[in-house]
């Protein structure tokens, strides 16, 4: 009975973390980014790319077209789907151009500023490079970026849009990933109740979330590391896993077998199903998976290595 009511006491501060990711409205009193004052530094290097309004909008606007997709029908915003928080709602992997599938589940898309890898394998190290994977992958959006600024230098729309954003007679590669990235750098979630309780608002939180927060910080907070609720760092968890060897699919060592990077639990009510291959359907599971469910390896994350033990 005490394990489960463990369980219970995590899923209730888990589900409070909870604060649905959305896009700043551009028409009222655009100000760009804003960094929470309770989150750490950022990652990403806004010297170089600072968001504005122009530069935003086109960003969205590329986010929703399929226009980066070989026959238009896949869009950035088709796998990380803002209802979902910018994941893939209901697709335990993700479904890409002609209904392919790939052998990931879609991360989720929020606090972009902070991260410094990206993809379940960290195989992408800037935020900018990020859409270029889905864009040439075969089974997503299966496109040549040569024929996407084609397509787009072709458009007087948004060759009008890249004008005022960047000041650019034609479209490039670079405006077009920096656009991305100023789009997906306003997609900040906070605000959350747990956010609320931080702030001094004792009430935020009920006894049994209290409850819960002081189990997960004892218990999961040296991965899913509090206020970001991840570490960025890259972790065997015990999956029993198949052909996706995970990290070490970049780096070529034995010692990065079957690691993912861990995701952040912001937003999480909204953003299963859950795992790199989404396996589990609810949060009762993923909980129950590091009480009892993971398997040992070699390169075991420590923290469950000496649960095992």
């Amino acid at each position: 009975m005490r394990a489960f009511k463990i369980l219970f006491a995590c899923l209730f501060f888990i589900v409070l973390s909870q604060a649905c990711t959305k896009e700043i409205n551009p028409e009222a009193s655009f100000k760009g980014f804003e960094a929470p004052l309770n989150f750490p530094l950022v990652h990403y290097n806004f010297t170089i790319n600072p968001v504005n309004k122009a530069g935003f909008d086109l960003g969205k606007k590329l986010f929703y077209d399929g226009i980066l997709s070989r026959d238009g029908s896949i869009s950035c915003g088709s796998c990380h789907q803002q209802a979902a928080a910018f994941a893939h709602f209901d697709h335990t992997i993700s479904h890409g151009i002609d209904d392919k599938i790939g052998n990931r589940n879609a991360p989720v898309i929020q606090n972009t500023a902070w991260q410094q890898y990206f993809a379940w394998d960290g195989g992408i190290f800037h935020l900018d490079d990020f859409p270029i994977n889905p864009i040439t992958n075969p089974v997503e959006m299966d496109e040549k970026m040569p024929q996407v600024l084609s397509k787009l230098n072709a458009n007087s729309t948004y060759r009008t849009m890249f004008k005022k954003a960047f000041n650019n007679d034609s479209v490039d590669y670079a405006s077009l990933t920096m656009a991305l990235s100023q789009f997906m750098n306003m997609l900040v979630s906070n605000q959350s109740r747990y956010d609320e309780y931080l702030a001094g608002n004792e009430s935020a939180l009920s006894v049994n979330e209290k409850v819960g927060l002081n189990l997960f910080m004892n218990k999961c907070n040296s991965c899913h590391t509090a206020p970001l609720f991840t570490d960025n760092k890259f972790h065997n968890t015990g999956l029993a896993t198949s052909s996706d060897l995970g990290r070490a699919t970049v780096t070529v060592q034995d010692s990065d077998l079957y690691k993912f990077k861990t995701p952040s639990l912001r937003n999480i009510e909204l953003t299963g199903p859950y795992m790199h291959d989404g396996r589990f359907q609810t949060l009762l599971e993923c909980v129950q998976h590091y009480n009892t469910g993971f398997h040992y390896s070699a390169n075991l994350d420590p923290n469950l290595y000496f649960a095992v033990k």
